[in-house]
């Protein structure tokens, strides 16, 4: 954070990574909350010497910098905390004041608390607030993130299986994904090799994913699938809660078809059948409602007491997940990062092609939303749930304009850093514009074909050459 950028957190209130605290002779104690929260949540900037007013703010600066900036990192550093915590930190001079101000990062560790574990905080909106004893509880899970549903669930065994579910996932495998070796597998060999079973004993993503339904509630009690539609556009204006609400099921794999069942009647789809007589259906929209369901079904947290629920509403589309995402989304946009919470219930997906083979799939889903919609997907993100919202009533003209408008400024943007670096490569580009690479290939793709840029030489050691267009 810059000097300029510190000046603009100070004009706008409404942040979540950012607190000040005045800090005339000492550090705060109220500063510990905070450090707390931002570690368990999403990071953010601390900043001392500054005394928020109203809405206004007063840079008053601090007396001693030195002493308090020992004294706040060596409290860091020290037993006050349960983990220690690395920092980054930037000293400022405004008006002859000094300003200091420390980022501290999201913890891989969490819960992060000071003195005792009841000193445990969260951040909501601009406030730090005390974590419940639930909270608590997905932290701790969250610190086996990507491990927890591939260990074994004692007590079960190969015969735990629905034989029904098993056989239709072979057959649709069978069916879209002929080539993979999974295929030729006996039957023990595939629930060994595909982590289903693991010396003798089902894995609980196994479990999870084509277990009966008796036994599984035996290790998940409250298991489910919620689904409903609501006749409104809220609970507030609808005149009955629901008119629809999703059966109990037997597993996973049959909750998806299931759902899926019920959410493609909410999309335009085209059908077609491909050359080899199969029945094809055709939708941006579809594909992008399908990836969300997928996505849902194998980074939820079933630990959690919460459950994975769709509200399909009038004019919008609710996914809601238990459990937080592993980096902020920009991160996990943006790089295409692949780290699902159920590994082997994200490769069960994937090995039927019902999910994309790396990252979260965040780019599909907001890339085909748009081409269906002109809209893009609204995500509401916190440290234990994820919720996405599809529009399903857009005003496509004016979403359409914002679009190009949106396509326009990025393009701009890809040729100034042309120009100002013709060797730079596609992923930098992504990197600086906080864009993912597939997105700036696309538009770098466009501006080739629309002749107003040329590739010279080869991928690596090549440069860039923008053509400058005639001015009539």
């Amino acid at each position: 954070m810059n000097k300029t950028e510190l000046i603009e957190k100070l004009i706008d209130l409404e942040w979540e990574d950012f607190e000040v605290k005045e800090a005339k002779g000492e550090v705060p104690k109220s500063s510990w909350a905070t450090v707390s929260a931002f570690s368990n949540t999403s990071g953010g900037w601390l900043v001392f010497g500054i005394k928020q007013i109203g809405k206004s703010f007063e840079i008053q600066g601090i007396r001693n910098p030195e002493k308090i900036e020992q004294d706040f990192l060596n409290t860091l550093n020290g037993n006050k905390f349960n983990v220690h915590i690395a920092t980054n930190q930037q000293k400022y001079l405004i008006d002859s004041k000094t300003v200091l101000a420390f980022y501290i990062p999201v913890s891989g560790k969490k819960p992060v608390y000071f003195n005792t574990q009841t000193n445990t905080f969260i951040r909501r909106g601009s406030a730090d607030h005390r974590a419940t004893n639930e909270e608590i509880d997905a932290m701790y899970r969250d610190q086996t993130f990507g491990t927890k549903t591939s260990e074994k669930a004692s007590g079960t065994s190969k015969e735990s299986l629905s034989s029904v579910s098993l056989s239709r996932y072979r057959d649709y495998m069978a069916r879209f994904n002929p080539e993979v070796s999974y295929n030729r597998f006996d039957e023990d060999e595939f629930l060994s090799k595909l982590r289903i079973v693991e010396d003798g004993e089902c894995t609980y993503a196994g479990l999870l994913m084509f277990g009966k339904r008796e036994v599984i509630e035996r290790n998940f009690p409250d298991f489910w699938i919620d689904l409903l539609e609501i006749p409104g556009t809220s609970y507030n204006d609808a005149k009955v809660r629901y008119t629809f609400r999703l059966d109990e099921y037997e597993n996973l794999w049959e909750y998806y078809f299931e759902c899926f069942a019920r959410l493609k009647q909410k999309v335009d789809v085209e059908f077609r059948l491909t050359g080899e007589g199969f029945g094809q259906e055709l939708s941006p929209g579809l594909d992008a409602i399908r990836e969300a369901l997928v996505n849902m079904l194998m980074h939820a947290d079933y630990f959690s007491p919460g459950h994975p629920r769709i509200r399909i509403f009038t004019d919008h589309i609710e996914f809601y997940n238990p459990g937080g995402l592993p980096k902020p989304y920009e991160e996990l946009k943006g790089k295409d990062i692949s780290l699902p919470r159920n590994p082997i219930i994200a490769k069960l997906f994937r090995m039927v092609k019902l999910a994309e083979n790396a990252g979260f799939g965040f780019d599909k889903i907001e890339t085909k939303w748009i081409e269906y919609n002109n809209t893009k997907p609204v995500y509401d993100l916190s440290f234990d749930s994820t919720i996405v919202n599809f529009n399903l009533e857009a005003d496509k003209e004016t979403t359409q304009k914002t679009t190009q408008k949106t396509t326009q400024k990025t393009t701009q943007e890809i040729l100034k850093l042309m120009k100002e670096n013709r060797f730079i490569t596609t992923s930098e580009i992504a990197h600086l514009l906080n864009r993912s690479r597939s997105a700036i290939a696309k538009q770098i793709a466009k501006l080739k074909e629309n002749n107003q840029l040329r590739r010279i030489g080869p991928d690596k050691g090549g440069h860039w050459e923008i053509v400058e267009q005639d001015k009539k």
